[in-house]
Protein backbone atom coordinates (compact mmCIF):
# COMPACT_ATOMS: atom_id res chain seq x y z
CA UNK A 1 0.00 0.00 0.00
CA UNK A 2 1.73 3.25 -1.05
CA UNK A 3 1.26 5.98 1.48
CA UNK A 4 0.93 9.89 0.36
CA UNK A 5 -0.28 13.57 2.07
CA UNK A 6 -3.62 15.15 1.19
CA UNK A 7 -1.36 18.16 -0.39
CA UNK A 8 0.88 14.94 -2.63
CA UNK A 9 -2.98 13.59 -3.65
CA UNK A 10 -4.18 17.20 -4.84
CA UNK A 11 -1.15 17.52 -6.60
CA UNK A 12 -1.04 14.94 -8.61
CA UNK A 13 -4.66 13.33 -8.55
CA UNK A 14 -4.62 11.71 -11.93
CA UNK A 15 -1.63 9.80 -11.27
CA UNK A 16 -3.38 8.49 -8.24
CA UNK A 17 -6.23 7.31 -9.65
CA UNK A 18 -4.03 5.21 -12.53
CA UNK A 19 -2.55 3.97 -9.84
CA UNK A 20 -5.42 2.59 -8.02
CA UNK A 21 -6.89 1.46 -10.98
CA UNK A 22 -3.78 -1.12 -11.59
CA UNK A 23 -4.68 -2.39 -8.59
CA UNK A 24 -2.76 0.05 -5.92
CA UNK A 25 -4.18 0.80 -2.79
CA UNK A 26 -3.75 4.17 -1.36
CA UNK A 27 -3.60 5.44 2.16
CA UNK A 28 -4.10 9.17 2.61
CA UNK A 29 -2.30 10.67 5.37
CA UNK A 30 -3.50 14.33 6.85
CA UNK A 31 -1.96 16.65 9.39
CA UNK A 32 1.70 17.37 10.71
CA UNK A 33 1.28 13.81 12.61
CA UNK A 34 0.52 12.42 9.54
CA UNK A 35 -2.35 10.54 11.06
CA UNK A 36 -3.70 8.25 8.04
CA UNK A 37 -8.08 9.79 7.33
CA UNK A 38 -8.22 7.26 4.66
CA UNK A 39 -7.37 4.39 2.02
CA UNK A 40 -8.26 4.94 -1.73
CA UNK A 41 -8.71 1.73 -3.11
CA UNK A 42 -10.02 0.44 -6.29
CA UNK A 43 -14.35 -0.03 -6.63
CA UNK A 44 -15.34 -3.49 -7.39
CA UNK A 45 -17.00 -4.30 -10.61
CA UNK A 46 -20.65 -5.42 -10.03
CA UNK A 47 -22.42 -8.00 -12.30
CA UNK A 48 -25.97 -7.92 -13.10
CA UNK A 49 -28.33 -6.72 -10.17
CA UNK A 50 -31.46 -8.82 -9.72
CA UNK A 51 -34.44 -6.09 -10.16
CA UNK A 52 -36.78 -6.06 -7.46
CA UNK A 53 -35.59 -6.54 -3.52
CA UNK A 54 -37.70 -9.60 -3.42
CA UNK A 55 -36.58 -10.89 -6.39
CA UNK A 56 -36.94 -14.33 -5.98
CA UNK A 57 -38.08 -14.35 -2.18
CA UNK A 58 -41.52 -13.09 -2.76
CA UNK A 59 -44.47 -14.65 -4.44
CA UNK A 60 -47.57 -13.26 -5.62
CA UNK A 61 -50.77 -15.24 -7.03
CA UNK A 62 -54.31 -13.51 -7.97
CA UNK A 63 -57.53 -15.43 -7.38
CA UNK A 64 -60.34 -15.28 -9.89
CA UNK A 65 -60.24 -12.11 -11.95
CA UNK A 66 -58.21 -9.51 -10.29
CA UNK A 67 -61.23 -7.35 -9.92
CA UNK A 68 -62.58 -6.21 -6.28
CA UNK A 69 -64.75 -3.95 -4.86
CA UNK A 70 -63.79 -0.87 -2.57
CA UNK A 71 -65.07 -2.44 0.62
CA UNK A 72 -62.54 -5.83 -0.27
CA UNK A 73 -59.90 -3.45 -1.07
CA UNK A 74 -60.56 -1.90 2.48
CA UNK A 75 -61.48 -4.28 4.73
Amino acid sequence: MERMTVAELKADFSRVLNKVQGGTDVQILYGRKKTPVAVVTRAKKEGRRAIGTFDGKAKFTEKGDGKMSVEEFLG
